[in-house]
């Protein structure tokens, strides 16, 4: 049974990838785009990846963690430390990701979220706020973060140094 909660758990992980290069890809295009509606557009896209990307993140954590029981590693570092690093992954994308292109739905014009708050559209800002909150938005950090921290993930799942 361990082997299926193991695949499921991988299963999970290649998800999140698929619905998270959604969010990925838009961060990038946004950093070129200058087009008011393609912005408006760009950001829509990614953010409706988000059911996708927590609901897989959930699944993964959930599976993962039956794993964990299952094949009776919540004794080694390596366990503990990958979920340490998953948290902190979560709340530095929150910190970087979250609130420059949250900021961003809102002075697009578009509905946006506050702490998890569902926020309704407000008129769009003026076009030099918008662009100076993309500007500054680095999709490079976030994507260091992100395959930076999955690959030490993945090399502390595969190899179980500690």
């Amino acid at each position: 049974m361990h082997a299926w909660f193991v695949f499921l758990h991988v299963l999970a992980v290649f998800t999140f990838f698929i619905s998270h290069g959604v969010s990925y890809s838009v961060s990038f295009a946004l950093q070129k785009e200058r087009e008011l509606e393609r912005i408006k557009t760009l950001l829509e896209l990614s953010g409706n990846s988000y059911r996708g990307i927590y609901l897989s993140l959930y699944a993964l954590l959930g599976f993962g963690i039956i794993a964990g029981f299952t094949g009776k590693w919540w004794g080694e570092g390596w366990i503990w430390t990958s979920i340490v690093l998953l948290i902190v992954m979560i709340a530095l994308m929150g910190i970087f990701g979250g609130g420059s292109y949250g900021l961003a739905r809102k002075l697009a014009g578009l509905p946006y979220a506050i702490k998890g708050k569902h926020m309704p559209a407000e008129p769009p800002a003026p076009r030099a706020e918008l662009d100076a909150v993309l500007a500054k938005a680095n999709p490079m950090r976030l994507a260091m973060i992100g395959y930076g921290g999955l690959a030490i993930i993945a090399w502390l799942m595969m190899f179980k140094p500690f």
